[in-house]
C-alpha cells in the first residue's frame, strides 16, 4: 500500500505535488479510538483515510510550528472497500490520497474531483 501511495503521490499534478513537501503519509491498519470518537464514526471500516494538520489555506507564517501534517491511509478499510466494490486498489488509494491532500490545501470536493480527472 505504501508503494501505491508513493506512486499516487507522484501522479498528482506537479503544481500540487511540489507544495505537498513535508507531509507524511502513514499506513495504519485502522483509525485509532480517539479519531473514531472525535469523528463520531461507529465502524473502523467507515474511514479510508484522514488528513491531520492545519490546511494551507488556514496556516500563517507567524503561527508556531505544531505537529507535522500527516495523511493516514487505513489499510484494512481500504482492502475491505476494494473487495466490496471491485475497484482496483491503486485507484482507491489514489482517490483517498488526493482527497486527503485536497484537505491539506483546503480544496472543495469539486476541486478534488477535477484533480482526480487529471492523469
Amino acid at each position: 500500500m505504501e508503494t501505491l501511495a508513493k506512486a499516487a503521490l507522484q501522479g498528482i499534478p506537479d503544481e500540487l505535488r511540489r507544495h505537498v513537501g513535508d507531509i507524511v503519509i502513514q499506513i495504519d491498519e485502522f483509525p485509532d479510538d480517539l479519531v473514531m470518537s472525535e469523528m463520531k464514526i461507529e465502524s473502523p471500516y467507515d474511514l479510508l483515510g484522514l488528513y491531520q494538520g492545519i490546511s494551507l489555506d488556514q496556516k500563517s507564517v507567524s503561527d508556531p510550528a505544531l505537529d507535522m501534517d500527516m495523511i493516514f491511509l487505513y489499510r484494512q478499510p481500504i482492502l475491505n472497500y476494494t473487495k466490496q466494490t471491485g475497484e482496483a486498489m491503486a485507484r482507491v488509494v489514489r482517490h483517498v490520497l488526493i482527497h486527503e491532500i485536497g484537505h491539506h490545501f483546503g480544496f472543495s470536493d469539486d476541486d478534488m474531483k477535477q484533480i482526480e480527472k487529471q492523469d
